[in-house]
């Protein structure tokens, strides 16, 4: 079983994280996590944070001269804030009351909710863990489940495809178009005259002291048939990835495939006539159902789309109450994304890979990547058998 944990908060020392489950002898390359832990820091509207940290991770244990030894793997992202913070977020209670308590709930984050639960006069307790600083451990972790569905040549890619209320066309382009001109683009935006008039947008939104959200896509290629279940509801692929996507700060829907769109469409557009060649086997002409059939993969690539809500933190003063005096007050900040959607897709990226990772492993077994990869080779000759291939 693939499965990790994250520690650590914003203006913490660091984030760590524990990954267990990969098999050995995977080639792991620190700068490959290094890059998507930059692509995360990327995007057109980012706050002052950005600037400060430059993320590079640390590999601790699990990894000898560059490969997995088959034991958990320990990753540590160090926070360069921290000097300004070390008093104020110290372990130690020497350093006891060196900060001033937060009572001062923001609308749209984990504050009030938070305190309420966990039982603290002092917002920061749960401020600190609920930042989407966090992410940058997902992204590490993600990296990594990346490295392995490489072996397999499956791709994960993500692109944004509207930005407050701006969207891109849905033309046509092949998956490795996509990834190119996403990339390519400060919004991460395949559609160059959508992609312009979305940074306007967000110049628009930081003037007025406003954040924007959106909607990302997330696509996997090559991911092979069977992955998941039909037999039980948490094992079913859709679910998990679903799940997944939801557990990234401010997302607040996912469509698979044609998503809601299906509700407004009779079943004769929404599902997938299947064919068949003795070249190709069984395959379809349309893909609806975005590479997901009864919780299972098909074998059409995955489709995945995440809408995100605007950063609850605004330079535009929201009205809210002190918890301890139960006075009025406008909340208002100094530091914070306008536009954080092109990120979100890259954290995406690393949350998909890894739910798709986690169901190779255990689809295929195996303690070490050779083993996985004969078991997979065995199961592609036997579809290829059934399907009745040449």
């Amino acid at each position: 079983m693939l499965r990790y944990l994250t520690a650590g908060e914003s203006h913490g020392e660091l984030i760590m994280g524990i990954v267990e489950g990969i098999p050995s002898g995977l080639l792991i390359r620190v700068t490959d996590i290094d890059r998507d832990l930059a692509r995360r820091q990327t995007g057109y509207g980012r706050g002052g944070r950005m600037k400060i940290e430059k993320d590079t991770v640390k590999i601790y244990t699990g990894v000898r001269w560059g490969r997995t030894l088959g034991s958990p793997l320990g990753l540590v992202v160090r926070n360069k804030d921290w000097e300004n913070w070390r008093a104020k977020m110290s372990p130690d209670p020497t350093f006891l009351n060196t900060a001033d308590p937060v009572t001062r709930p923001r609308p749209g984050h984990a504050d009030l909710a938070g305190a309420l639960k966990y039982g603290t006069a002092d917002i920061r307790n749960i401020l600190e863990r609920s930042s989407a600083r966090e992410t940058a451990m997902r992204v590490a972790v993600g990296s990594v489940a990346r490295r392995l569905l490489e072996e397999f040549g499956i791709e994960v890619v993500s692109h944004v495809i509207s930005i407050g209320g701006v969207s891109a066309r849905g033309d046509k382009m092949s998956h490795k178009d996509i990834k190119k001109r996403a990339e390519a683009s400060e919004v991460r935006c395949a559609d160059p005259d959508a992609a312009k008039k979305m940074m306007r947008k967000i110049d628009e939104a930081q003037k007025a002291g406003d954040s924007l959200g959106g909607v990302f896509e997330v696509i996997v290629t090559n991911a092979p048939v069977g992955l998941g279940s039909h037999a039980h509801w948490d094992r079913k692929i859709d679910a998990r990835l679903a799940a997944a996507l939801m557990s990234i700060q401010a997302i607040k829907g996912v469509e698979v495939g044609s998503g809601f769109g299906v509700a407004n469409r009779p079943g004769s557009l929404v599902h997938d006539e299947i064919f068949w060649s003795a070249k190709a086997g069984f395959s379809r002409k349309t893909n609806h159902a975005g590479g997901i059939e009864g919780g299972m993969t098909n074998g059409e690539p995955i489709v995945l789309r995440a809408a995100m809500k605007p950063i609850p933190t605004l330079m535009k003063p929201l009205r809210s109450v002190d918890m301890v005096s139960k006075k009025p007050f406008k909340a208002s900040v100094e530091r914070s994304d306008v536009c954080a959607v092109p990120a979100a897709g890259v954290v995406a990226e690393a949350v998909t890979a890894f739910e798709i990772a986690s169901a190779m492993i255990e689809k295929f077994g195996g303690d070490s990547i050779d083993e996985m990869k004969r078991n997979y080779e065995g199961y592609l000759k036997h579809l290829k058998a059934r399907m009745g291939m040449e």
